[in-house]
Formats: structure tokens, C-alpha cells, sequence
């Protein structure tokens, strides 16, 4: 018996991959409330393009807080 994934005629078995888009949807819908959040209170121009960018990576700030907060 072979370590290598294989059919029975010695083919390679094809794999089928099924992934689910609800993550994503979450992510996006977070990414437009922080928009929201951050274009309504922005005072000027530059203070506007920060809050786009803070939007895009608010979890990556999330995580990173959190992971401080809890000493690891």
C-alpha cells in the first residue's frame, strides 16, 4: 500500500473542496459598519482616509488588543 493518494487505475484522486461564504459576509458587513463609524465622526479630510484604512484592518487591531489584554 502506497503512501500517495491514488485511484484504483493509479490516477490522482480528485479532491472537491467545498467552502462557505457566511464568514466573509460578516467580515464585509463589519468592514461597512466601521466605515459608517468612522467617516460619521471624522473631522477633517485626512482624519476620513484614516478611518478607510482603520476600517480594512479593524480585526487584525482586535486580535492584536485582545492578545495584549490577555498576556500572551
Amino acid at each position: 500500500m502506497s503512501t500517495d493518494v491514488e485511484a484504483k487505475e493509479g490516477k490522482p484522486r480528485k479532491t472537491k473542496i467545498v467552502t462557505r461564504g457566511g464568514s466573509s459576509a460578516v467580515y464585509g458587513l463589519g468592514i461597512f459598519g466601521a466605515w459608517y463609524y468612522y467617516l460619521s465622526t471624522a473631522t477633517s479630510f485626512g482624519m476620513g482616509l484614516l478611518g478607510l484604512l482603520k476600517g480594512i484592518f479593524w480585526p487584525a487591531l482586535v486580535v492584536y488588543e485582545t492578545m495584549k489584554y490577555l498576556g500572551m
